[in-house]
């Protein structure tokens, strides 16, 4: 790095400025401040761990981050399979393959708050008509239990995020050497047996960027847990990073939140990192 030219850190500096301005200098203040009792506005005491103490005494936060972690694991398992089954289809020599690209894609492009109001209407009104129509009582009455709500949120996030991780896929795939393929069916491999051994491990680099996405922004989901069940019903499908926002602006505790914040950070950080660690070391073995 110190044998860099002075035009490569004139073109970082503006990257580097924000990223501290707008990154680094709030976590530090945000980190002070949860060792105090700021209201926002000013902090008269220090308080040491007491919020840190009373978060994991707080029922609340607890039942939202294993609600958190529940919806985060189903996520990650069908957005990487919708993705990966969608990748397959769409690298097929079909004709069609460049408009299937862009309709699978098309999703991650909608707003989350909108597509929470779009899924809660075909939630409520749509499945609500079909159960009426075909007398299947199991899809009436979706968002209103707790069971409902969250495969709810499971298929919208699935629904949104599968196109975006589809194309990692399919950047790994079309990078698969066809040689390797045909050598393979030449030497009798059927299909699955071919994806088994030769696609399954040259994609691998794709699931350590996908499964780091994928888990990072389902811990991280609020627009549309707030758009689709608002974290009803009472509260049993409140997201973490609600339950903190709902703590910080409705209830006006801002360093008990804040506190909850930096649990949250660590806990994130740390899953990330972890599974990084550990799909980087399956590629190397694989």
């Amino acid at each position: 790095m110190r044998k860099q030219p002075l035009w490569y850190w004139l073109f970082l500096a503006p990257v580097l400025i924000a990223l501290t301005v707008v990154v680094i200098i709030p976590f530090f203040f945000g980190l002070y401040y949860s060792f105090t009792n700021w209201n926002g506005i000013q902090s008269t005491e220090f308080v040491g761990f007491k919020h840190y103490i009373n978060v994991f005494q707080d029922k609340e936060f607890l039942h939202s981050l294993w609600f958190t972690t529940k919806f985060s694991i189903a996520s990650v398992l069908f957005i990487n399979l919708f993705g990966l089954t969608l990748a397959l289809i769409v690298t097929q020599k079909i004709k069609t393959y460049k408009i299937l690209r862009t309709i699978f894609f098309m999703p991650n492009l909608i707003g989350g708050l909108i597509l929470g109001f779009i899924w809660q209407f075909i939630f409520i009104k749509v499945f609500a008509n079909v159960g009426n129509y075909l007398h299947i009582e199991s899809l009436k009455g979706w968002l209103s239990t707790p069971e409902t709500g969250f495969w709810g949120l499971v298929i919208l996030i699935s629904w949104q995020m599968a196109g975006y991780i589809m194309v990692i896929y399919i950047a790994y795939l079309e990078s698969i050497p066809q040689e390797l393929l045909e050598a393979a069916e030449i030497d009798g491999a059927n299909r699955f047996q071919r994806f088994r051994h030769i696609t399954f491990p040259l994609v691998a680099p794709a699931f350590t960027v996908s499964l780091f996405l994928t888990l990072s922004n389902s811990f991280k989901l609020y627009d549309q847990n707030l758009s689709l069940t608002g974290g009803g019903p009472y509260n049993s499908t409140q997201m973490i990073a609600m339950e903190i926002f709902k703590t910080a602006f409705s209830e006006n505790q801002m360093a008990y939140a804040q506190s909850k914040a930096v649990i949250f950070f660590v806990i994130v950080a740390v899953i990330s990192l972890t599974q990084v660690y550990f799909n980087k070391k399956r590629e190397v073995e694989m």
